[in-house]
């Protein structure tokens, strides 16, 4: 039986304004308990491997991601059960127990680079959005996100980049966007944007939960 509980998810390349997305459309849902989760949380917990191993991992392939971890919780969520979503550092590469507890959401917003990739995610869900933003700008908001949040520096922000982001961008996450039910542009004014997604979508996700 499909479940009561809706399931949104916000697929993009780096820094493409998923989580911006994600807070708008949760505001504009105010009416529904509706919690936003990043798959990001799910990294795989490196904490067993040395620093410079760690160094090494590429964090822009699909198999970074702890799936079983993360579709277990999406299936409690959606469930009605109460999830503890971990924590995880990007500057450590480890993942811990959070703080955050979600339960009885009526929807849920999962965004993250993979989130239109894993086929059991596609099935479960309600409504997929895939930003689609220019690679130079993504590229500028990584840079600084990257030196500001996480204390890098540029050329090694620009090093991960070419060698792995850009790479995994165009093998995994651009393929990823025919599985979206919209494309939405992340590089114009968000209000602009999500008057697009305030009609039939998000009134069919609305009326999909309150008839159940």
């Amino acid at each position: 039986m499909k479940q009561s509980v809706r399931l949104v998810l916000i697929a993009g390349g780096t820094c493409s304004g998923k989580t911006t997305i994600a807070k708008a459309i949760g505001k504009r849902l105010e009416d529904l308990k509706t919690v936003i989760v990043s798959h990001d949380n799910y990294y795989k917990d490196l904490a067993h491997l040395l620093p410079q191993e760690r160094a090494k991992v590429n964090f822009d392939h699909p198999d970074s991601i702890d799936k079983d971890y993360l579709l277990a919780d999406i299936h409690d969520m959606l469930a009605g059960k109460a999830v503890n979503v971990p924590d995880y550092s990007f500057v450590t590469h480890s993942r811990s127990e959070g703080s955050l507890c979600i339960a009885e959401a009526e929807v849920i917003i999962l965004e993250g680079i993979f989130a239109l990739y894993y086929p059991e995610l596609l099935e479960l869900s309600d409504l997929k959005i895939y930003v689609d933003t220019d690679a130079d700008l993504r590229l500028a908001r990584r840079i600084g996100r990257d030196i500001i949040d996480r204390g890098r520096d540029v050329e090694s922000v620009l090093d991960q980049y070419l060698q792995t982001v850009k790479p995994s961008h165009e093998a995994f996450i651009e393929p990823s966007k025919k599985n979206a039910d919209v494309i939405i542009p992340g590089d114009k004014e968000f209000d602009k944007v999500l008057y697009m997604l305030n009609g039939y979508l998000l009134y069919e996700l609305v009326s999909k939960t309150r008839r159940n």
